[in-house]
């Protein structure tokens, strides 16, 4: 469905560049595999995912909120290469950045990330190039009743409520007239 969404925008089948971002969602007491992210203080999971340049959903993984950003997109981005072997570059934000990530991957073949960083001196929200689209696509699937919080037991699970929201989003975009 990603494929026909880029033909429909005139933009060829497969992405050449990707925007990558993690976000921390509490769980209900009953569901399972879960950690802390002290930074955001949420016990829960940690959504990461990588959309292309539109916004569509790419390829998503879920881990408990205790792993770290860089440690979490190594295998993402592993199984992204084997899916989308034309995905070459990557945006990222500022916690991806250092060469630690790059040299988990070099094995994968020729990635070039990107890290997008604010503006020196600037406060409050800014919107930065290529990021606001990763932040739009969370908000898209926080539009989800079911994906407010994870109250799924297994992580299988939740990572198919993601897919079935995204399915739902490009089948309704794909529909419009």
């Amino acid at each position: 469905m990603v494929g026909r969404a880029h033909r429909a925008a005139g933009r060829a089948s497969q992405p050449t560049a990707g925007i990558i971002d993690s976000q921390s969602v509490k769980t209900t007491e009953a569901s399972g595999p879960r950690g802390l992210d002290p930074a955001k203080r949420i016990k829960g999971r940690k959504r990461h995912i990588v959309t292309d340049t539109e916004g569509n959903l790419l390829a998503v993984l879920l881990h408990g909120a205790n792993v770290q950003d860089c440690h979490g997109a190594v295998p993402l981005l592993r199984a992204l290469r084997r899916r989308c072997p034309g995905l070459t570059h990557i945006f990222a934000d500022r916690v991806y950045r250092g060469g630690q990530l790059t040299a988990a991957i070099a094995d994968c073949g020729p990635w070039t990330i990107e890290i997008v960083e604010r503006p020196p001196g600037t406060k409050g929200f800014v919107l930065l190039p290529r990021r606001w689209v990763v932040e739009r696509t969370f908000a898209w699937l926080g539009r989800c009743r079911r994906l407010s919080k994870d109250f799924e037991a297994s992580i299988a699970t939740a990572t198919a409520w993601i897919y079935i929201a995204q399915i739902r989003r490009l089948s309704r975009q794909l529909t419009r007239p």
